[in-house]
């Protein structure tokens, strides 16, 4: 009985690939198929895994299986009560933070830094934020249950990078229309949202995103505006995570459009 139930489960799975065979039947020749494909099916698992290898070492492992094979930790990141890691002596005492979410967290916060860095940018810190459980962790949050998006805090400097001016930035480098997406990563942690701070940056969210939705995308936007809760930071070894690990992952939708600027 057990012997059976074996294999109906592996043709359940055999079946999703349309390479169903008949071997549901109690017979020495089902059973030698079966293992021939379980031994083919671990031969494909153990070349697959020797070629990883020989492009890790030589530095050649393309973007996309660089995403898939990203490392998890079940450490529990640092509840951040002054999540931009520094001194709040560093920043003048009008710094203002902005927290954002928009896929990825490598590329998003990649493209910010690149872009504002030494522009009123102070810094920046990726993590979680907007789920029901304390103490999350990149697992728990990569399984969609834990309620959290990837997201990206800054702080930073209002009498020389204006709210407004990260906001637009944020509608231009991802893509605000694809709900709970961003290209090929699925799942809410990847979803579309801006967390206010304050009742002002809450309508200037609005304001905002009102008028990219009209002006640049069609009434298609899907970005939540929530009013932000408990930020975790992410694992250390996701901060600055495309500048110590240059030609890593980069999500597709993340890139810079060139729309004219909001009316």
């Amino acid at each position: 009985m057990k012997v059976t139930s074996f294999k109906y489960k592996n043709a359940q799975r055999l079946q999703h690939n349309n390479i169903l065979l008949p071997f549901l039947h109690r017979s020495s020749k089902s059973t030698t198929a079966l293992a021939t494909i379980q031994h083919t099916q671990r031969t494909a698992v153990l070349t697959l895994s020797i070629l990883l290898a020989f492009l890790m070492a030589t530095s050649t492992i393309p973007a996309f299986l660089t995403r898939l094979f990203r490392p998890f930790t079940t450490a529990a990141p640092r509840v951040s009560l002054n999540p931009e890691g520094r001194s709040t002596q560093d920043f003048p005492p009008n710094a203002q933070r902005c927290t954002l979410a928009a896929g990825c967290f490598w590329g998003v916060e990649h493209l910010f830094r690149k872009h504002f860095d030494g522009k009123g940018l102070l810094d920046a810190r990726v993590g979680y934020i907007g789920g029901d459980t304390s103490n999350p962790n990149y697992r728990a949050v990569c399984s969609g249950r834990t309620g959290h998006a990837e997201a990206l805090q800054m702080t930073f400097d209002p009498d020389r990078l204006t709210y407004n001016t990260l906001l637009q930035f944020f509608y231009k480098m991802h893509d605000p229309t694809t709900k709970n997406r961003q290209g090929m990563d699925t799942g809410t942690q990847y979803r579309s949202a801006i967390f206010y701070h304050s009742p002002e940056q809450k309508q200037e969210a609005d304001e905002v995103t009102k008028k990219a939705n009209e002006q640049w995308y069609k009434g298609k936007i899907s970005t939540e505006i929530l009013e932000a809760g408990q930020w975790w930071d992410a694992e250390e070894y996701h901060q600055l995570y495309l500048e110590r690990n240059p030609g890593g992952y980069e999500c597709p939708a993340h890139f810079v459009r060139s729309f004219p600027d909001l009316k």
